[in-house]
């Protein structure tokens, strides 16, 4: 039996068109398929409708564990707060529509005020239950402050919000220099999806993009250690193939999706 579940982020195969994407994941062995909501606008602009994703989801027989992301709602007040929280809520409903249980909210750029995302994230929370969906802490190592699991924890722990979960990434946990060991400190209750991938040798963590995240098992992150924490804590849901690289968008997203969930596997399961 595998000891995860196992997911495409839709970011590892950019360019393919929505349900395109969600039977490459099945054809591929994929179990679920993280879609973004950049994705769904797109299909929405050329005529099609929400049903369209989710029928094509449970064709499928694909998860979507979760939609991504939602933005400026944690350092924002005011009249800048409303809008943002109202474009949230249309992201939310589309969220809903497809079947996502999750959305992952993201943090900002700059230096944070942690008291006023817990507040806006307890906000954002109660928000979401009228959709039936849990928005998900997301942390980003290239960011100044919310860049490690220890401070979206500190954010969420501040946040008491019964739904409050996190998401967490190998790359991130490297780029922004907390300990991949944290990993096994996490209520496994409390995490929405793991995203998995791996980081280069060169160029140094601090100068890492998006971009240069490779396949699991390709680069110098301690996957082991990652993945046995998340043994340790009993967490046996979603690694999800999360990668941003132009190379890859080049050749053939089914090609990619078996490589990734190929390397995956051998990463995790070892």
């Amino acid at each position: 039996m595998a000891s995860f579940q196992y997911c495409l982020n839709s970011s590892t195969i950019k360019p393919t068109p929505i349900l395109d994407k969600i039977r490459i994941a099945a054809k591929a062995g994929y179990e679920g398929i993280e879609l973004w909501h950049d994705d769904i606008d797109l299909y929405l602009q050329s005529g099609g409708q929400l049903a369209d994703i989710r029928k094509a989801l449970d064709d499928y027989g694909v998860h979507a564990p979760t939609t991504i992301y939602l933005k400026g709602w944690f350092d924002t007040t005011g009249e800048e707060h409303a809008r943002e929280m109202d474009e949230i809520k249309r992201r939310l409903a589309q969220t809903a529509a497809v079947g996502a249980p999750h959305a992952i909210a993201g943090p900002p750029a700059g230096k944070a005020d942690h008291a006023l995302g817990a507040k806006n994230y307890y906000e954002l929370l109660e928000i979401g239950r009228q959709f039936g969906v849990k928005p998900a802490m997301e942390y980003l190592g290239f960011v100044d402050d919310i860049n490690t699991i220890e401070a979206a924890w500190d954010v969420i722990q501040k946040c008491g919000h019964p739904d409050a979960t996190i998401v967490i990434d190998p790359f991130h946990c490297f780029r922004g220099g907390g300990p991949m060991a944290s990993v096994g400190t996490l209520p496994a209750d409390k995490i929405a999806v793991s995203h998995f991938n791996d980081s280069p040798a060169s160029p140094a963590s601090n100068l890492l993009t998006d971009a240069d995240r490779v396949m699991p098992g390709e680069g110098i992150c301690d996957l082991k250690l990652y993945c046995d924490g998340l043994r340790k804590i009993g967490y046996r849901r979603w690694l999800s193939l999360e990668l941003f690289r132009p190379d890859l968008y080049e050749r053939d997203a089914l090609e990619v999706a078996q490589e990734g969930l190929e390397k995956m596997r051998a990463v995790a399961e070892a």
